[in-house]
């Protein structure tokens, strides 16, 4: 267990492993005036690294009484809705045998998700301004064929996101989701959300590799309804807009005593085959912790046998 503890530890100290740990995010000097970089939150990682796995097991100790496993609130912001845009980053987004299915079901995913029970699941928590609500609007893509940068640096993904919205939200809940056209070959995780500032406006962003025929990252979606790539896609999508609805920027809205959020605590658990949105496309996606429905017992297991994890079934 010790041993562990340090490799975790070591992890952590070179990706931030949620809010509580925002302060281990990398320095990138490529910032201007050699500003920290924004942190990388609720990290969506790949399936087999997990940090927090044998944490959750051990949670409370052997033997010992376990203490709740919710997330508590730690006095920041909340998003009361999302005006989302995606932005599809990388010359391989002009390619028609790349981008498949992928443009048009992302546009898709993200119209549906408002107002859906999926988004839903999330509208127990508040914070200093308000409560998350059940709807967000969606401005659409925008095609960046330039070549993309690789997830390590969120002052890179950053400026993206500063070159290609002209007008970001100015009430700070405006959320751009960056997918590139890059493989995640080695890298530990699947997709991350950030903050940032572009001028003087505060942006919500989002990470996103190119996922096609990445078993790590592969909700395993047999409906046919999908690409292989479409389908890895749309859930770490819904796990990293759900974890910035709910714990959008420093110092915090929602996580665990382990810097975990709220998909963070059900990722890679699956409740039904497919989550059907409004408008009537379906996805496999995982759910999305909720205190409520494991203070109730409602809820669905997550990887450690914590029955909070909802999904809107």
């Amino acid at each position: 267990m010790k041993k562990w503890l340090t490799l975790s530890l070591l992890v952590c100290s070179t990706i931030a492993c949620g809010q509580a740990a925002s302060s281990s995010a990398p320095q990138d000097l490529s910032t201007p005036s050699g500003r920290q970089a924004p942190p990388m939150l609720g990290i969506h990682w790949a399936r087999g690294f997990d940090p927090f796995a044998r944490l959750n097991e051990a949670h409370g100790g052997a033997g010992g009484k376990k203490s709740s496993p919710n997330m508590t609130y730690h006095g920041g912001k909340i998003m009361p809705t999302a005006d989302s845009q995606a932005i599809l980053w990388g010359p391989s987004w002009s390619n028609s045998s790349f981008v498949g299915d992928k443009i048009m079901g992302l546009d898709s995913w993200y119209t549906g998700f408002s107002n859906s029970n999926y988004s839903k699941t999330s509208d127990e928590y508040t914070g200093t301004n308000g409560q998350v609500g059940p709807a967000i609007s969606y401005g659409g893509h925008i095609v960046d064929t330039t070549t993309a940068s690789g997830g390590g640096s969120t002052s890179a993904i950053l400026a993206e996101v500063c070159k290609v919205i002209a007008n970001p939200d100015p009430s700070g809940n405006g959320y751009y989701a960056v997918y590139v056209d890059i493989p995640r070959g080695n890298a530990g995780y699947c997709a991350y959300h950030s903050a940032g500032m572009c001028g003087t406006r505060l942006v919500q962003f989002a990470f996103f590799w190119n996922l096609d025929g990445d078993p790590g990252c592969d909700p395993q979606d047999t409906s046919g309804l999908h690409s292989q790539g479409l389908a890895a896609l749309s859930n770490v999508s819904g796990h990293e807009l759900s974890e910035a609805r709910t714990d959008p920027a420093s110092p915090g809205a929602w996580y665990d005593s382990r810097g975990q959020e709220n998909g963070d605590k059900c990722a890679w658990t699956f409740n039904v085959p497919l989550v059907p949105f409004p408008n009537g496309t379906q996805w496999k996606i995982q759910g999305e912790w909720s205190n409520a429905a494991f203070n109730a017992g409602t809820g669905y297991p997550n990887s450690s046998g914590q029955k909070g994890c909802l999904d809107g079934q």
